[in-house]
């Protein structure tokens, strides 16, 4: 018999299980399909957006989009477009219920778990194939996973679901060392958001500045050369701190510190020309966008939530 058994939606950053069906069997079989669960869900960064693990007599599907991920359990005779017609609905369904923001400050493991009424509803729609076909055109999503096929993620890769350490991440390794630089950061903060707004405000006020002195040094104002260097590394700094706050790089931490003191050091020569208030406030935000840079580091390892 061809049935969706289970379906969890997961933060894909982290792993944080946000809604799940709460109807698992208790057979060998599917405990092991639950550590398996368990293995993707902390792998999900890594993945692509659209998977599927065979596990003998089980499969796992899954899709990912917005920072979230659907996946669900079936038996390994269900069609292929039916299983991923169904993540699609609960994809749709989720986005159109739950805002980024609920999803992306969520703390709490199940927090959206009545969400699992609408799972409960579709997964018995899918499991009766008279309910479906006037209700859903597979044609679609027949021609989406014909012309783009899921990832078939391969058990030796996987590993062990006992706890064994997974070749799975050795794999990845090699992949991680390419994208590095392209690695995921955690979700913007207000602070932070505020901290880029302020960072490109004192970008923007060196630049002016630095425009101000050129212009008096073609006056034969007698306008110091060396001010202009001055404003134009302040302007400088303050947009690689604006790079490092959005962007993963490597050396990340110390490559910001080093930013502050530039801009501690351009402020210093710029004594003269501006009063305490303002250097207080440039150093300020230098120090201010420094800490959030501090702060959003790399998602890291999931933490081990009982999906």
């Amino acid at each position: 018999m061809s049935v969706i058994l289970s379906a969890s939606v997961i933060r894909v950053r982290d792993g944080l299980p946000l809604s799940a069906s709460t109807d698992y069997e208790q057979s060998t079989g599917m405990q092991e399909c639950r550590k398996y669960f368990k293995m993707l869900s902390r792998k999900l960064a890594q993945l692509p957006d659209r998977c599927t693990l065979k596990t003998g007599h089980y499969n796992i599907n899954f899709i990912s989009s917005l920072g979230v991920s659907y996946m669900m359990l079936c038996t390994e005779n269900y069609p292929n477009v039916l299983a991923f017609s169904f993540l699609d609905e609960l994809q749709k369904e989720f986005i159109t219920t739950y805002n980024m923001m609920k999803t992306n400050t969520a703390v709490r493991p199940y927090c959206f778990i009545e969400f699992d009424n609408f799972i409960q509803r579709t997964k018995h729609r899918y499991n009766n194939p008279r309910s479906l076909s006037t209700k859903i055109n597979l044609s679609d999503m027949q021609m989406e996973i014909k012309l783009r096929p899921p990832y078939q993620i391969p058990m030796c890769e996987l590993g062990s679901a006992n706890g064994v350490t997974s070749a799975f991440s050795v794999d990845y390794k090699g992949a991680g060392k390419i994208s590095s630089a392209h690695q995921r950061l955690e979700p913007a903060t207000l602070s932070g958001i505020v901290a880029f707004i302020l960072s490109l405000l004192c970008g923007a006020l060196n630049l002016i500045r630095g425009f101000h002195a050129i212009e008096s040094l073609l006056q034969s104002d007698g306008e110091d050369f060396n001010y202009i260097i001055a404003f134009f590394l302040g302007t400088a700094a303050c947009l690689y701190q604006c790079y490092l706050l959005v962007y993963y790089t490597g050396w990340r931490n110390v490559k910001s510190f080093l930013t502050l003191g530039l801009i501690c050091v351009c402020n210093m020569y710029l004594y003269e020309l501006r009063n305490l208030w303002q250097l207080f406030f440039h150093v300020t935000v230098g120090a201010f966008v420094t800490l959030q840079i501090w702060l959003r580091q790399a998602q890291g390892k999931a933490p081990d939530y009982d999906v």
